[in-house]
This record gives structure tokens, sequence and C-alpha cells, in this order.
């Protein structure tokens, strides 16, 4: 089931949600949690029936695991390392197996020159993110930080429907405490108004903006074939491609966040604006946020981060984003992604060692104007590098990618017909990229505006109550206007739905 689908929003969150409180009040609250765990894994099945039980074998032997992690280092601190090692190990080998098995076949099949043997092999949805979710609930049982005796609440840990299929990647100790809170068990007027309000906002940049862009990429980049295309063209795809991902992966988020919410849980925050971003770094302190959180966390400090010099630094920042691309898919253009951003990193940080003398002495540089321009540029540089970074992430193969980025930057008159684009294209870009460079994102919108109003409702009274639900029926029909929007395109899914 899609969020933005009829199925999702009109039968499967009316019935859960309604159980789940109610089961709450009725029952008690591990009845609730039970049923919210049992109701994600239905979620799950209905997209991958097949590997439901895939899912289950790697809930059980993630909580058998940790728990012996936890056991020993309650003994002796460090002691459960051995099983740390062994259980981490499992998780990779069958992620591996899954996404990587005929990647790594068809590689060595073409370094040898000889035909390659392809298993018959469907990657399971989700997998990479249940998989890290729990590889990192592992190394923080190692640490001391998270105890979990409870295999429900484990269960829902992994298995909870916001956050399944494509994160955020998720620490066990800033979810579950949650549950723990008898409030989180009883229906707020506010946290529907707040939630309601996250989804109505993800459903817009979804149908309106992301699947509004889709067809102009698609026109170029499903047709693999970039020799009769001018410059003009292929930028307006690279660009429409940029728009596609930034609106489809930031709405995800702020559903995921909404509808968690609808539960009176919060996630993390997972997109912050990222292309206002003035460099690299930045820019990954917006995208992606969880998972540049766990590869920070879990990776590059493990390979030694920046404690043994800045050679070694570089060497593990472009380690971390290669592994970081190689995450995102079993191809080679993903790995090249990867490895762009680890050259923009090297090169960010080398940048900021070298001129910081300099930025903290010149009188220049403090000037208003000065800074002004200095930031225009540093952000059309990582715009621009962010943008042909995405060609690779986009096109299937490397020898496309490299064509369509030559096309870019060396001016190419178009010499056919097809594929064509209207000139409205340059309207519709611009006006995706205003509201992107622009325009205040969700949680900004909604934690700076909306949440204090409607925190002020609520101590106001029953009129306030009363304009809360109104606004809340609000909400709640532009979600089934544009549900109807989305039921009359062809159903697109989350683009990271296939991580």
């Amino acid at each position: 089931m899609l969020f933005t689908s009829a199925d999702f929003l009109f039968i499967y969150l009316p019935i859960v949600l309604g159980v789940y409180f109610l089961g709450a009040r009725l029952a008690g609250r591990g009845l609730a949690a039970a049923w919210l765990a049992l109701a994600s894994f239905v979620f799950y099945g209905v997209w991958s029936p097949r590997y439901t039980l895939l899912l289950a074998a790697s809930i059980a032997f993630n909580y058998i695991a940790g728990a012996m992690i936890q056991n020993a280092t309650e003994r002796r601190p460090g002691s459960g390392r051995p099983i740390l090692v062994v259980a981490v190990a499992a998780n990779l080998l069958t992620l591996a197996y899954f996404k990587y098995a005929n990647f790594f076949l068809e590689s060595i099949a073409f370094a040898t020159s000889r035909p390659a043997l392809v298993l018959d092999i469907i990657l399971p949805i989700g997998i990479s993110f249940f998989t890290f979710t729990q590889i990192a609930y592992l190394v923080d049982s190692h640490h001391g930080k998270v105890r979990e005796r409870n295999p429900i609440h484990y269960a829902l840990f992994v298995t909870y429907f916001p956050h399944l299929i494509a994160g955020p990647v998720l620490h066990h100790a800033e979810m579950m405490p949650q549950f723990r809170r008898p409030s989180t068990y009883v229906a707020s007027l506010d946290s529907f108004t707040i939630g309601f309000a996250f989804v109505a906002m993800g459903m817009a940049k979804k149908v309106l903006f992301a699947d509004s862009a889709a067809p102009y990429a698609n026109e170029i980049f499903d047709a693999h074939d970039f020799s009769a295309i001018s410059t003009g063209q292929a930028w307006a795809a690279a660009l429409a491609y940029t728009l596609q991902i930034y609106f489809d992966f930031s709405g995800y988020s702020d559903m995921a966040v909404g509808l968690s919410l609808l539960f009176g849980v919060r996630l993390p925050y997972n997109f912050a604006s990222p292309y206002k971003s003035l460099n690299i770094v930045d820019f990954w302190r917006r995208w992606h946020m969880t998972l540049s959180r766990f590869l920070r966390d879990y990776l590059y400090i493990s390979l030694g981060g920046n404690r043994k010099g800045p050679t070694r630094r570089y060497a593990n920042l472009a380690t971390t984003m290669l592994l970081g691309g190689l995450w995102h898919g079993a191809s080679w253009t993903f790995v090249v992604w990867g490895a762009l951003h680890g050259m923009y990193l090297v090169i960010n940080h080398f940048w900021i060692h070298v001129t910081s003398g300099i930025r903290s002495r010149s009188t220049l540089l403090r000037r208003p104007r000065v800074r002004a321009l200095g930031r225009a540029l540093s952000l059309a540089l990582t715009l621009v590098s962010v943008v042909v970074a995405w060609v690779f992430f986009r096109e299937e193969s490397l020898a496309g990618a490299t064509e369509l980025v030559k096309r870019m930057f060396w001016f190419h008159p178009a010499y056919g017909t097809d594929p064509t684009f209207p000139p409205t294209i340059w309207i519709w870009i611009a006006a995706g990229f205003a509201v992107a460079l622009l325009a205040r994102n969700s949680q900004e919108l909604i934690d700076g505006c909306l949440s204090p109003f409607v925190a002020r409702l609520s101590a106001s009274g029953l009129a306030g109550a009363m304009f809360n639900a109104l606004l809340l029926g609000m909400l709640i029909a532009s979600i089934v206007v544009l549900a109807f929007i989305s039921a009359s395109r062809d159903v697109s899914e989350f683009i990271y739905f296939n991580f």
C-alpha cells in the first residue's frame, strides 16, 4: 500500500488507528502495542508476502542476539563483542545475498569475460532499512545504551509501518520510550491536527510536485539513448529529476512523521531543505539525516573518523560515502554517485582547512555584499554538484550517465524531434526550485507556526477545541482531494522504496 493510495488512507489507516486507541482503552497498552506490531506486519505483507517470513526471522534473530549481548554486557562490559560481530556479520551477509549477489556475479563475469550466472532473487522491499535499524540496535546494546526484554515491543520497533519501508533509520532509544508513556495510547485532537498537517504537506509534495516532474525526467532517462538530445534537453531532464527526488523523498519524510504523530509518537526529522545548503557538508546534514547519522556513527567513526590525521580522515570520508552509495543500490552508477559525494566532501573539508585562517583575518570577506555574493556562489556550486551526481543516481548505465553529463556541459544542438519538452518545462522547473530554495520547509511551518497556534486553541477552551476540529476537518478534506488526484494518475511508488 502506498501512503497516498485510497486503500491505505480510507481503509487501512482508520482501522489501525481505531483498534489501537480503542484496544488501549478497553484491554490495555500491551494489547494496543501488539495490535500495532501485527498491523505493521500486514502492511509489509501487502508489499512483499513472500518475504514476510524473512522479516520475522530477522526480528527473532536480532532480538535473541540483542538479549545475549545485553546479558553479557551487564556481567562484564565489552564481553558481548563476539556475539555482536557474529550477529552484525549475519545481517550483512543476508543483505549482501539479497541485494548484491547478482551485482557481484555480473561484475566478476565482466572482469573475466565469461557469461554471468544470474540468480533468481527478488529484492525484499525495505531490507536495507530494517537491517540497518537492527544493526544500530545491536551496537547500542553492546555499548549499554538500550535494553529491551519485551519481544512485542522489539517487533514493533522494527516493523512500525511509518518508517519500515524507507526510514527514517531509528535508534531504539528515540522511539520505544514513547510507547511506555500512557499518553501515547490516548487519542489527541492536537496530535491529529499536527499529524494530518504533515500528511497533507507530504502528499502535496508527492502528488503535485514529484509526480508532475517524473514524466519529464523519465522521457529522457528511460530512453537510455542520449545521442539525439540537446544540451537544453539534458539539463531539463537532470533538473526535473533533481526536483522529483527532492519532493518525493521530502514528501515521504513528511508523511512518515505525520502518520506516526497520529499514534502519539514523534519520529526524528529526516529532511531539512537540503538544496539550501551552501556546501556538501551541510547538504549531508540536511539530506536523509538519519542515514547520514548512521553512516557517521557506525561507519565513519568506526574507521577512525578524524582522529588519525587529515589524510586518514579524507580516506575515511571517501570510504564512507562509497559504501553509502552502494547501500542505495547494487549498481556501479550508485558506486560512482557515492564516490562523487565522497570526493565533494574531501574537497569541501580541505577547502575549509586551507582557508580558515584567511577567512578569520580578511576584512574584505566580512563585508555584507561580499558575503552575499559568496553565499550565492556557494549555493550555486553546491547545487550544480548535486545535480551532476543525481544523473549517475538515476541513470542505469555508467556510459549513459557519462554521455548525459557531457551533453550538459558541452553544447549540443538538437538532432531530432524526440524527445521534446514543451517550453513550459522551464517555468515548472523555475517554480519548483523557487519552492525548494525560498520557501520555509514543513517542520519550520508546522513547528514554528501551526503547533503554537494549535496549542493556543487547546488552551482557550471549548471554542478553541471546535476551531481545532474544523481545522482538522479541512486538513482531512485536502488529503481526500489529493488522494483522488493521485488515483487519477499512474501509481507511483516513492523512490526510496527501491532501496
